[in-house]
């Protein structure tokens, strides 16, 4: 279901379609997806009961303390000398503002933990929060969001593919031949399953927008990595399987970008139809 939308968001930015319709519908899409999945991860997987009632209402109970969190810090950036002090210090040393983004990542994981929920649930939520509360982004702070671009893009996801590349196990991937097959039918079913739902869009974008679209959508890797560790973990996947996932997810994230990039490249290149002279003599 999930899209990494750390990966496809800056495709998006660099080919200059982030904020058109088409860049704002694959947003929309994968963030959608993104939520679902981990909602779900959360439910399947939550240590602190096994009820499927339980599990839901351990989760209304986060979603609720999250929203009233939300709410008090949406209150508190009402406050005129809060604001000030905001404004006087992000650009310093204190970095004040970068400082309050991380304080609510580590609550929100902290509490999502607490939950016997999966920390990624909380982790995604402070995003959430933090972009819901974050409304005078350009007028007052313009280089926040540029601060936390740089941490996350810089940092944080290559040292998740490096720690994902450690952990990776290619002697599972190679101990047979059925697990090696393995690795096309999930990319396929990746693109299946993420891809045809841009549909959709067709009669918005068009035909060449909406194949780019799908394989934009289909490109996912940190969801499937770590939904594999918590499957091979809880015995519910084989280390065949979880290897044979994360190596297609690796394929969807060198292969999809791409053709993406292609079908939005050969839009601007159409086909030379003839001449007039041609068309004369035709």
């Amino acid at each position: 279901m999930a899209t990494s939308l750390g990966l496809v968001v800056p495709v998006l930015k660099d080919a200059g379609q982030s904020a058109s319709t088409f860049g704002q519908l694959v947003i929309a899409g994968g963030t959608i997806a993104d939520f679902g999945a981990v909602i779900l991860l959360s439910q399947f997987f939550s240590e602190q009961a096994s009820g499927t009632g339980t599990k839901v209402v351990l989760v209304f109970t986060f979603a609720v303390l999250i929203g009233a969190v939300g709410l008090a810090v949406a209150g508190a950036g009402r406050s005129m000398r809060l604001s000030a002090a905001l404004i006087r210090l992000q650009d310093t040393t204190a970095q004040i503002r970068v400082r309050g983004a991380v304080l609510l990542l580590i609550g929100f994981v902290a509490m999502a933990e607490r939950f016997g929920l999966e920390t990624i649930l909380g982790a995604f939520m402070a995003g959430v929060i933090l972009a819901l509360v974050d409304r005078d982004a350009m007028r007052t702070h313009p280089h926040f969001r540029t601060k936390l671009e740089g941490i996350g893009y810089g940092f944080l996801i290559p040292v998740f593919f490096v720690s994902s590349g450690v952990a990776f196990d290619l002697a599972a991937l190679f101990s047979s031949a059925s697990t090696v097959l393995r690795v096309p039918v999930f990319l396929l079913a990746l693109l299946a399953v993420r891809g045809l739902p841009a549909l959709v869009y067709r009669a918005l974008v068009g035909t060449r927008r909406t194949v780019a679209a799908g394989l934009l959508q289909a490109t996912s890797l940190p969801f499937i990595v770590t939904a594999s560790r918590i499957g091979v973990a809880l015995g519910k996947i084989s280390a065949a399987s979880g290897a044979a996932l994360i190596a297609a997810g690796l394929l969807s994230v060198l292969l999809f970008p791409l053709l993406a990039l292609a079908v939005l490249r050969g839009e601007h290149h159409p086909e030379p139809g003839p001449s007039a002279g041609e068309g004369i003599g035709g």
